[in-house]
């Protein structure tokens, strides 16, 4: 068996996870997930700052804690909090150590970084298009601050091979972090393709934390207490097939519920594609194991395709916002009259590249206090000139404060304009990119594993259901039934739903198409929408193209990454059959 436990979902988790991850029980791999689409540019405004920054600085503070324990153990550590400059980062770990008195075998994996190739690659004849609009790369007319391919686990695999204590990679795909272990403890081949596939989804679960363990679950009053929640970690068989629980005494809870909402979040079509393996989420089979255990087998993989995805980060501008509140009567008034004096004073809406206006009417009839009255309206503005959109433009809004509708306030003081960077998702051919293994002054090349020339595919039997729940209906809101998790990939959603009873299940297939959703969310109205069937986990994959813009840091939605919209799912109501709510 090979232990994996998580200590971080993002960077900015709980600091103190790694400590208790390495002594709540035993470990053989310590992992931490610090990236994302938007971090990247987060580390690269570091960068500028300090060019010897670009990494997750609290991968730093948690090793301070735990590096001495871990190399007394034997315990590796598997961590992407290289960013933008996994050299760096590693150094900077040497000289932690070394402050420590300890002599950590430290690798770093580069390869990934490919910023200084677009030109040449666009020159040979790869466009580089977006993969949500299909225009080529060259049309952008903006800066690429960022161009990184999310790598595969065979580096990692390599780096532990030869005996790193520590691997610090950058772009890899979240699950890589468990596939490379596994296949170096294993000794699994590369064309293992339902081996690699099972890591690929235990990686999936592991890697956004106690999100696996209760945490944004839609049914949190099953969740015995959020107190010192437990991270996750995966007992991993050599077969594939592996358990994933928490340490003893921690709070939260490890169920089939829990690890369905994760295996839903921020996914596509069952086909679910990696560097190393397509994992067949259309397989994957959810078990109890006893309490906080749940068995995950069955999982069959498919060769990985023949392109790598890239992630490039460009500015995409300057924005700020003003949010003024609106208490009382004449919600609707007040705000027309802001916007009557408001956009003439800063030279008009069409002055700016992109406006946004919201009302959010959370106002109570007869208040029972002053919050109650509240309603607010937002009033961003995006354009290329950050003089256009910073302070001439906030300015404007706190000088009505005394000449304007009565209760005028603002939710925050003026603001300077801020740069936001967007995501360009592309694809390479995979040769053109290649892992290097960096350990002790020797440099390893790792080759990108390539799709066989034939491939037969995964045969998936199909799961009979139960009929249609008929009779008579009442009105409920879906959460009666349903969980839901939701997400975010550059500026499409996805929406998880998942049903409790194979009933409910045939009912939510057959009442919420894409057309129902679109009723259901008036916001994805005009939207493409994609549904996909996941019988075997008895759930629902929505894909919401666009809705998110251009991705988090350039999006005006209130909840730019639509955390929340999976409970907005669950809270609406419609008719459902009395048969399933009794």
């Amino acid at each position: 068996m090979l232990r994996i436990a998580n200590c971080s979902g993002f960077y900015g988790d709980r600091l103190a996870a790694a400590r208790e991850m390495v002594e709540g029980g035993p470990i053989d791999v310590l992992t931490g997930d610090y990236l994302a689409e938007l971090t990247m540019a987060i580390l690269w405004r570091a960068r500028q700052k300090r060019p010897e920054a670009g990494y997750a600085t609290t991968f730093l503070t948690q090793m301070e804690q735990v590096l001495g324990r871990c190399l007394e153990r034997g315990i590796r550590v598997v961590v992407n909090a290289g960013g933008l400059n996994p050299k760096g980062c590693a150094e900077a770990l040497a000289a932690v150590a070394q402050r420590l008195g300890l002599a950590p075998r430290v690798a770093y994996v580069t390869g990934d970084d490919v910023l200084d190739r677009l030109e040449a690659w666009q020159a040979q004849g790869h466009a580089l298009a977006h993969l949500d609009r299909g225009i080529p790369l060259a049309q952008l007319g903006a800066p690429v601050l960022t161009a990184n391919a999310y790598l595969g686990g065979w580096g990692i695999a390599e780096a532990l091979r030869r005996g790193a204590d520590v691997v610090i990679t950058g772009r890899v795909t979240d699950a890589s972090l468990v596939v490379g272990p596994a296949a170096w403890r294993f000794g699994w081949r590369r064309d293992d393709w339902d081996r690699l596939a099972s890591a690929v989804v235990a990686g999936h679960i592991l890697e956004c934390g106690a999100q696996c363990t209760g945490g944004n679950y839609a049914f949190f009053q099953e969740v015995p207490t959020y107190t010192a929640i437990g991270f996750p970690l995966a007992e991993l068989e050599e077969d594939g097939t592996f358990v994933v629980t928490k340490h003893p005494g921690t709070g939260g809870l490890v169920s089939v519920g829990t690890i369905t909402a994760q295996l839903l979040y921020e996914i596509d079509a069952p086909r679910y594609a990696n560097p190393d393996a397509t994992a067949r989420f259309d397989t994957i089979r959810l078990e109890p194991a006893g309490p906080d255990r749940v068995r995950v087998s069955g999982v069959r993989g498919e060769p990985p395709p023949a392109t790598t995805k890239l992630c490039l980060n460009y500015l995409g501008g300057y924005r700020n916002g003003v949010t003024f509140v609106l208490a009382g009567l004449d919600v609707v008034g007040k705000a027309k009259l802001i916007e009557d004096t408001f956009w003439p004073a800063v030279g008009g809406r069409e002055r700016f590249a992109e406006t946004a206006v919201s009302l959010v009417r959370s106002e109570r009839e007869d208040p029972e206090t002053n919050e109650a009255a509240f309603a607010s309206l937002k009033l961003t503005v995006k354009d290329p000139d950050p003089k256009k959109v910073g302070r001439a433009f906030s300015n404007k809004a706190i000088e009505m404060a005394l000449a304007h509708y009565p209760g005028f306030h603002l939710t925050a003081p003026p603001q300077e304009e801020s740069p936001y960077a967007v995501y360009w998702p592309a694809l390479v051919p995979a040769e053109l990119v290649e892992q290097v293994v960096h350990l002790e002054g020797e440099a390893v090349p790792v080759a990108p594993v390539l799709p066989p020339a034939a491939w037969a595919g995964v045969d998936v039997p199909a799961l009979a259901l139960p009929p249609v729940p008929a009779g008579p209906t009442a009105r409920a809101p879906l959460g009666r039934l349903f969980g839901a998790r939701s997400g975010d990939k550059g500026g499409n959603a996805n929406l998880g739903v998942w049903a409790r009873r194979p009933d409910a299940y045939a009912w939510l297939v057959a009442a919420v198409t894409p057309e129902r959703l679109r009723q259901l969310l008036p916001e994805c109205r005009g939207l493409a929408v994609e549904r996909h069937l996941l019988p075997n986990l008895l759930a629902v994959n929505f894909v919401l193209r666009g809705l998110l813009g251009d991705g988090v840091s350039s999006s005006t939605r209130s909840d730019p990454q639509a955390k929340s919209l999976g409970e907005y799912f669950r809270a609406r109501w419609t008719e459902i059959p009395q048969a399933l709510l009794s």
